[in-house]
């Protein structure tokens, strides 16, 4: 059985503070070892220019995150840990589904509608100061989750829509040209924490209430010592449920150290005391990760290879060949393929073809494909350089059939007749093109 594949994406757009590990870091971290999962991870920094104009801010937030999430214990050879401009599929996926999706739709996004009610309001133009980008947001973010065909995308309940819309979007491509993308779910996760920020509001960089999440150790406690509280005096009871000092402590203790601290507000714990309490536990948790996050950001070029090299991994392993698929499903395809004997002639979506990628164990492999049917999976192989040879040799008819079968095993319900055969129209297909060239 398929693992599932679930997909997140964190716009690059400012720094990570407190509420933005535990409501989404620390969790997606640990279900990213879940073992029968395949964990997508993407810095949007497209995204991060609908509302950010700042170049170096965007360049800088890139660093931060990424160091973030590596520091907070992302797997990046374990996981698919890339940025979004690395893949310039996704935009090619962009467009194909901007000529699918329906504007009405478009009009009725969250995002859109409240900018127009903004304008309304304010007695300007509907579309004042709306850019295109803020408008097609939903058709860039479907882009993201179909290209990898998601099964799952964890958030919020104010992005539920854009999940929807994806799905709109992908069956109507799927209506006209064939069945390509599978549905995406959106993921709610009641029990994930939002953390009040300085002044009880949620914790937001739109709110400028926000607690980094690596700040300095001395900054820290001056922050949290800074957390509005009520006037209650040392040895009056507080309302734990209703103070902010106690919902932070609550997001990073165990059970145990809970119920010790509820306690102690109903004995009348100082305020003092109990930030000291929270900025001590917050520390213990965070400080070793400051340790490693200090280190990574003071190598850029290594997390510029760690995304690089996601990202050529994971446009080999699914990017490419899927939008090789879906160019040709819409009918971008070779012209040299269209007449036979002078008459014009509708061919298949891909001829046979064999996909090398890299797996995650950083062994080598390839598929041997007709269209969108697996016909043969091969071996590992410890070099790109030996699956290549090995796949030059069967498409130029030099290996014969027996090396194909020796170096992999044929999928379910496919027989060796039907990779004989295939690998024969490969050979054809590749002799053709020799003749042509000379």
């Amino acid at each position: 059985m398929s693992p599932t594949r679930v997909l997140t994406g964190i716009t690059t757009s400012g720094t990570p503070h407190l509420g933005n590990y535990v409501g989404a870091i620390r969790p997606a971290v640990a279900a990213s070892r879940a073992p029968d999962v395949e964990s997508f991870y993407f810095l949007a920094d497209y995204h991060a220019l609908i509302k950010v104009q700042d170049p170096a801010r965007v360049q800088r937030s890139t660093l931060e995150i990424a160091a973030t999430w590596l520091a907070c214990g992302l797997e990046p050879d374990k996981v698919w840990f890339y940025r979004q401009s690395d893949v310039p599929e996704v935009q090619e996926l962009t467009w194909f589904l901007t000529c699918v999706a329906g504007k009405g739709l478009l009009n009725r996004a969250h995002a859109y509608k409240a900018a127009v009610d903004k304008n309304r309001e304010a007695g300007e133009d509907d579309d004042a100061g709306v850019s295109a980008g803020l408008f097609m947001y939903p058709v860039l973010m479907a882009a993201d989750i179909l290209l990898f065909n998601a099964n799952q995308v964890p958030v919020g309940r104010d992005q539920i829509q854009h999940i929807e819309m994806a799905r709109d979007f992908g069956q109507r491509f799927n209506h006209l040209y064939g069945d390509h993308f599978v549905m995406p779910e959106a993921v709610i996760d009641e029990n994930v924490a939002t953390l009040p920020g300085l002044d009880g509001r949620k914790m937001s960089k739109s709110y400028d209430n926000t607690i980094p999440l690596f700040a300095p150790r001395e900054t820290l406690k001056k922050l949290i010592y800074s957390i509005v509280t009520d006037s209650r005096a040392p040895g009056e009871a507080k309302d734990a449920d209703n103070s902010n000092v106690f919902q932070l402590y609550q997001a990073f203790a165990s059970n145990e150290e809970t119920a010790a601290m509820r306690r102690a507000f109903a004995d009348g714990i100082a305020w003092g005391e109990a930030k000291q309490a929270l900025f001590e536990r917050i520390d213990r948790e965070i400080s070793p990760l400051r340790e490693k996050y200090d280190a990574l950001i003071a190598q850029p070029a290594h997390i510029e290879a760690i995304l690089r090299d996601g990202a050529q991994r994971l446009r080999t392993r699914y990017a490419r060949p899927t939008l090789d698929t879906l160019r040709s499903a819409v009918g971008l395809r070779d012209l040299s393929q269209a007449q036979v004997d002078g008459k014009a002639k509708i061919t298949k979506a891909t001829a046979p073809a064999f996909k090398q990628y890299r797996e995650a164990d950083g062994r080598f492999y390839f598929k041997f494909v007709d269209g969108d049917r697996l016909l043969a999976q091969s071996r590992a192989f410890d070099s790109a350089r030996d699956a290549g040879t090995l796949i030059a040799g069967l498409k130029s008819g030099a290996s014969g059939v027996d090396a194909l079968f020796e170096a992999s095993t044929s999928a379910d319900g496919v027989t060796q007749d039907d990779v004989r055969d295939a690998l024969a129209a490969v050979v054809e297909a590749e002799q053709e093109k020799s003749a042509q060239k000379a």
